[in-house]
């Protein structure tokens, strides 16, 4: 009953985020943030900060393995399961409606559109900021994040920020290798060593042998889960990196028209959650709303089966008294990265005039000082756009 009971609240907490939660991977983290470590208190800022960096050392969707990783450590495979249908399913039912009604607009300059990028400015401020007093307290940390911020700004690459983590870990060590930390994180993640070998093997198994069974069966599901589980496989730096790759994939063979691609990207820019459900859009454009589903399944998997192997090994390693000074250079450069992420494509990209960063003030005050739930800045965010665009 206890698990039952659990399980429930991670799909209601998860769907809540799943429905509010624009403006793209660094924004989610910091939704994150607000509602699983400020508010329900599910993990420390420790435990999240090295959760988030073990998340950008893999390859996928950022986020939706933060997320998955939560519900892990709270319900074990079931909960992160749970979590990650929650967070997800709300946008893939909306593009896959999309893809089905085949019609044709424009959201990009809606106001509405424009109030949840600021909304996002607000939440991933308030979640840089704690971050940073918690994980980079004295001025060595300080000095990795400015390392991270300057690195991941100048050097904009899919593998910058694995990079700059690498460096970060070896600036920890040699720093912080005789220190003992003296809050010691007790978040655990329920998963056996013999789960996380399986889903390791079955997905570099996937990875080498689904091109094999394309071309000995030539079945045009195997080629579409295989283009879909690729894709998913090799994007580091986050969603808007699978693109060029499911375009090389999928408009060459003919399985969609270029046109309808980037309506679909469009769309997808409009919805909150993960920008891997473009995958969704795409499916259900090629194979009606099975396809969508099909092909959601396909470009996640990878990213589930990685952070399932991942976190023992990881919960392990950051156990270990011998690499905790890497650890601690590590937390310290997300600090930095969220940082440089939360300057472009964030701020870039949303304050365009006075009256932006006024609304952005607004919605800080009312996460940070007023203690108002997420939900309420999104709903304000998206009215104060509409009234922007009025002016």
């Amino acid at each position: 009953m206890r698990r039952i009971k659990d399980l429930l609240e991670i799909l209601i907490v998860s769907t809540r985020l799943g429905l509010s939660s624009f403006g793209g991977p660094t924004a989610h983290l910091g939704y994150f943030h607000e509602e699983y470590v400020r508010r329900k208190k599910w993990m420390d800022e420790k435990g999240y900060a090295d959760l988030v960096a073990l998340a950008q050392f893999l390859p996928g969707p950022a986020s939706s393995q933060v997320g998955i990783g939560i519900g892990l450590m709270r319900g074990g495979v079931l909960g992160g399961l749970t979590s990650f249908l929650g967070f997800t399913l709300p946008s893939v039912i909306v593009l896959i409606a999309f893809a089905l009604l085949l019609t044709s607009f424009n959201v990009a300059d809606a106001g509405w559109i424009q109030g949840l990028k600021i909304v996002a400015v607000a939440v991933v401020a308030h979640a840089v900021l704690g971050m940073a007093k918690k994980l980079a307290p004295d001025l060595k940390r300080k000095a990795i994040v400015l390392f991270a911020l300057i690195g991941t700004l100048i050097w904009q690459t899919a593998f910058t920020q694995v990079g700059v983590i690498l460096i970060a870990a070896l600036i920890g060590f040699l720093i912080y290798r005789d220190t003992t930390s003296s809050d010691d994180d007790e978040t655990r993640f329920p998963i056996s060593k013999k789960i996380a070998s399986f889903c390791l093997i079955l997905f570099f198994l996937l990875l080498f042998l689904l091109p094999l069974m394309k071309e000995v069966t030539g079945s045009y599901w195997v080629a579409v889960f295989d283009s879909f589980y690729r894709s998913g496989s090799l994007v580091f730096g986050g969603g808007h990196v699978v693109l060029p790759l499911l375009e090389q994939e999928l408009v060459p063979n003919g399985w969609v028209t270029e046109e309808e691609f980037l309506a679909g990207y469009g769309a997808t820019q409009a919805v909150p959650g993960p920008l891997f459900t473009f995958a969704a859009y795409l499916g259900a454009v090629m194979n009606g709303w099975l396809g969508g589903l099909f092909a959601t399944a396909a470009i996640f998997l990878p990213a589930f089966l990685l952070i399932v192997g991942a976190l023992p090994f990881w919960d392990i390693l950051r156990s270990n008294r011998k690499v905790k000074g890497a650890i601690m250079g590590v937390n310290a450069a997300v600090v930095g990265i969220l940082i440089s992420a939360f300057y472009t494509p964030i701020w870039t990209s949303s304050i365009t005039q006075p009256l932006d960063f006024a609304l952005a003030a607004v919605l800080y005050s009312m996460l940070a000082f007023w203690k108002l739930p997420p939900w309420v800045v999104v709903v304000s965010g998206a009215a104060g756009g509409v009234l922007i665009s009025l002016i």
